[in-house]
């Protein structure tokens, strides 16, 4: 492509329609086996069939895009499988919402209708999100694509669960779960959220059987309390102590119940007693079972109150609340009623408050396969970043607690359980009984966790028998390599994939596990619709590109803190991007000037006849050396930084001005120039490629004919190259630099032309400044537009001068006149106070002897270094005042 074809800008809209194009019809991310190369497998956590890409789905796939595409260009066979999660009562609860507005329910159609309405809603509406996953420029294998309702991966959820309960794993019983009244299932941990409420905190009397003494209970639920069996206090609560072995009676049922003592209770909240109501509150359940106290359900599965309730029966909870209390009230036995706000649960999905509800429901036992799951994780074989969810992780595998695996629903892999009608016996295998006219199979479907939980083993072929021996992608894939997901997650999902992982291969199912941060507004507050602080991620990758939104978010994501977000902050990617097509453009429309035909390869990279390669080089090498180190130690964001200083600041500021400076010089060389240019902006594409695919493949393909077939996605990135790295001479360039802006601000804010020629007197203060200053000269001449460079001041000229103190060099530019020199020596002044202060701080430490006590010889003589170089800049800041 000729230069005069390169657009001024970049076009997003039309750039990534291509090569979302390209890339899938030319199969560019498909992946198969090879044993030649090594491999590196990611499998996506599933999103809902249901959703549609919101910010932390955009951030986690790009955290998982970049890794897959670096490693892809390291020369590994990379394979990143895609997929969806059936999403039980997320998908349920909108079909069932669509049956409502033609005044239906499930029941008019029926079991069998109703999930195939469901199967039709999935093809026709469900997959969204995999639709915005191709403009995010996610790099997985489409080939590959899963749901956890397909034939194979429903096969081996019924394997499981067969297997489990056979090896007593899996069993039946009574359990508190968060019970959702609306879609009337049970449903999990990461199925609800808390909301604070204003609430009332009511104090009521429980009288002391056989005396004239009440216990009074504080509680928010006093419609619970005809499932009350027990009243528990502290048995350190003095308070107390004389109610050992005594009853009281229940208000308004007149049953007796005991007194028990429990270290569970906390003396301080409210008097101290606590009302035990174990059908209907997960402590209080335990507590009973501690104490063996009757579990009394006073609710209905709809939230009104039962026959058990007497008069307040049928009643809904709130109203039932209220008549109660007046009931209580007109019995003497209300207290006080005092105002109390706490958290309460609501369903995800129907927005009901949630029941703690005592049901029976199957259960997963979990100790067994928790401890070698502790062990991986203790031992160093699967790695946590940030390394402080291992501690989180722990406490909550040591103290597991069993997982209930039965929903309420129809959609969803139906448990492979069936009851004899005659006998009530059970069978359970993954084909029906023979005699299937005999039997009802169990109603309830399985927790959508449990197909997830065999996620990267499924996805891969997995089924649990001697053909795994022989399955080419499951033996070369799995172990899978990497996870990104949400610390929120942690023991639903990434704990059970362990499990279930060593339970059955006896490999651990991934090796590093990356918990990326929360997003939230530019207030640190967590994004929502409701509060109107939510950015919608589709509309902002329309409106600055989807590379800039990529580079953004990971530009501003610290590890291990949450991300604060505002729109303005897009920015930041999008004149990233127009920088790096700005500096692409200007090299190509230098290379056609210099010559028609240039090869654009390293082969003038053998010259090393200038300072400035030697500095591009080592600064070359020491990003890519970075930028490996953080990607290894999923510093993501400082990859980005490492990456956009290096392209903004050393390549396109100062490398293609001095570039300009040499062909100036020098054009008889300039197709050597500019090919070494082009050569580190080659390799500048390959090395952004993974956080901005969309631009740097554009790039790419415009820099060279005959790539027309081609991805620079398969391209290999430079390795680093230690020996080529000068850290002393990145240092004595970074002082060339700092002259060179000292200068350049200088006359800016003293209102010289910059193309004004001047006369700059810089002194050095010692040898090696003078030999920096003599290695440079050139340079700092050409880049500040100078006259001339001396390194005195001639004492027979009276001349009013413009002053500034660089690390060694003190730096003079005659003035144009008094109010220059005014205004001049004012910032000196202010500089003069900076250093002072500064200079204060570090002697303070350094005559500390509780620093000098606790801190390394290394650390000591780096303060000790900063302060000796603070006063030599403090003297000759005194001398120019002077």
């Amino acid at each position: 492509m000729k230069v005069k074809e390169i657009e001024k800008n970049y076009n997003f809209e039309d750039s990534e329609k291509k090569w979302q194009e390209f890339w899938e019809k030319n199969k560019v991310y498909e992946s198969h086996p090879n044993p030649k190369k090594k491999k590196y497998s990611v499998v996506i956590p599933p999103p809902n069939v249901t959703g549609i890409l919101h910010f932390g789905h955009m951030f986690n796939n790009t955290i998982q895009d970049i890794y897959c595409r670096w490693k892809r260009m390291q020369g590994f066979e990379v394979c990143w499988v895609p997929g969806m999660d059936h999403a039980g009562i997320a998908t349920q609860v909108m079909v069932e919402k669509e049956l409502a507005k033609e005044g239906k329910t499930k029941y008019d159609l029926g079991r069998e209708k109703f999930v195939n309405l469901v199967w039709d809603w999935k093809e026709k509406n469900g997959g969204i999100i995999l639709k915005q996953l191709r403009k995010l420029g996610a790099s997985v294998d489409w080939s590959k694509e899963r749901f956890t309702l397909d034939e194979g991966l429903s096969l081996n959820v019924k394997k499981v669960f067969v297997d489990l309960y056979k090896k007593g794993l899996i069993y039946r019983g009574n359990r508190i779960v968060n019970w959702d009244p609306e879609s009337q299932t049970a449903v999990s941990d990461d199925e609800i959220f808390y909301e604070e409420r204003k609430e009332k905190l009511y104090y009521i009397k429980y009288k002391i059987v056989d005396s004239d003494e009440y216990v009074t209970i504080a509680t928010t639920r006093p419609e619970t309390m005809f499932g009350d069996t027990g009243v528990a206090v502290n048995p350190e609560d003095t308070r107390y102590k004389h109610l050992i072995n005594k009853e009281v009676n229940l208000p308004l049922v007149n049953k007796k119940i005991p007194i028990v003592f429990d270290t569970y209770v906390d003396k301080e909240f409210g008097t101290g007693a606590l009302k035990i109501t174990p059908a209907h509150d997960i402590n209080d359940f335990e507590i009973g079972q501690r104490h063996n106290l009757n579990a009394v359900t006073v609710l209905n599965k709809d939230s009104t109150l039962n026959e058990l309730t007497g008069e307040f029966s049928g009643m809904e909870i709130h109203k039932a609340r209220k008549a109660i209390v007046k009931k209580l009230e007109e019995n003497g036995l209300i207290e006080k009623i005092e105002d109390y706000t706490h958290n309460v649960a609501f369903s995800d999905r129907t927005k009901a408050v949630i029941e703690p509800y005592l049901s029976e429901q199957w259960f997963v036992s979990m100790k067994k396969l928790a401890e070698p799951a502790i062990e991986v994780v203790r031992n160093g074989d699967i790695r946590f970043y940030p390394e402080r969810y291992i501690k989180v992780y722990f406490h909550w595998m040591e103290n597991i607690r069993d997982w209930c695996i039965s929903r309420q629903l129809w959609w969803g892999h139906q448990i492979p359980i069936w009851y004899h009608n005659d006998t009530g016996g059970i069978y359970c295998e993954i084909n029906p009984p023979q005699d299937i006219e005999n039997w009802t199979q169990d109603e309830d479907v399985l927790d959508t966790w449990f197909s997830s939980w065999l996620w990267p083993l499924s996805v891969f072929g997995w089924s649990n028998d001697k053909s795994d021996n022989d399955n080419k992608n499951l033996q070369y894939y799995y172990p899978t390599d990497f996870l990104s997901t949400g610390p929120e997650i942690i023991f639903l999902w990434v704990a059970r994939m362990i499990m279930a992982g060593l339970e059955y291969t006896g490999k651990i199912p991934f090796s590093d596990v990356y918990f990326h941060s929360t997003i939230r507004d530019g207030k640190g507050v967590k994004m929502s619709k409701t509060l109107g602080n939510y950015s919608d991620a589709i509309e902002l990758m329309e409106k600055y590109g989807t590379d800039a939104l990529r580079f953004t978010i990971i530009y501003i994501a610290p590890l291990g803190n949450d991300v604060l977000f505002e729109e303005e902050k897009t920015q930041i990617g999008r004149n990233f991007i127009t920088k790096l097509w700005n500096a692409g453009r200007f090299l190509l429309m230098t290379k056609e000037k210099f010559s028609e035909n240039i090869s654009g390869t390293n082969e003038s990279l053998n010259y090393r006849d200038d300072l400035i390669d030697v500095w591009m080089e080592s600064r070359f090498n020491s990003t890519l050396q970075n930028a490996e180190k953080y990607l290894k130690e999923y510093r993501i964001n400082e990859y980005s930084k490492t990456l956009y200083n290096f392209v903004w600041s050393d390549f396109c500021d100062w490398y293609i001005e001095l570039m300009k400076i040499k062909l100036n010089e020098n054009p008889k060389n300039g197709d050597i120039i500019i090919n070494k240019a082009l050569f580190y902006f080659e390799s500048i594409l390959k090395i952004l490629h993974p956080v901005i695919p969309y631009v740097t493949e554009e790039l790419w393909h415009i820099l060279e004919d005959g790539r027309d077939d081609k991805s620079i996605s398969k391209e290999i990135i430079s390795e680093y190259n230690t020996a080529r790295i000068n850290k002393e001479f990145e240092k004595k360039f970074e002082e060339v630099k700092e002259i060179v802006i000292s200068i350049r601000n200088l006359k800016a804010t003293n209102g010289i032309p910059s193309s004004k020629k001047l006369t700059a007197f810089i002194m050095p203060g010692d040898e090696n400044a003078s030999a920096l200053l003599s290695e440079f000269n050139t340079y700092i001449l050409k880049l500040c537009n100078l006259e001339e460079i001396k390194t005195e001041l001639d004492k027979n000229e009276v001349i009013n001068y413009l002053n500034s103190v660089v690390n060694k060099f003190e730096i003079c530019l005659p003035a144009e006149d008094v109010k220059n020199l005014s205004s001049n020596n004012e910032k000196v002044k202010k500089e003069l106070e900076n250093i002072e202060s500064y200079l204060s701080g570090l002697n303070k430490k350094l005559t500390n002897e509780n620093f000098l006590a606790k801190a390394s010889e290394s650390v000591i003589n780096a303060e000790r270094k900063k302060q000796e170089e603070a006063e030599i800049k403090l003297n000759k800041l005194k001398k120019l005042i002077k």
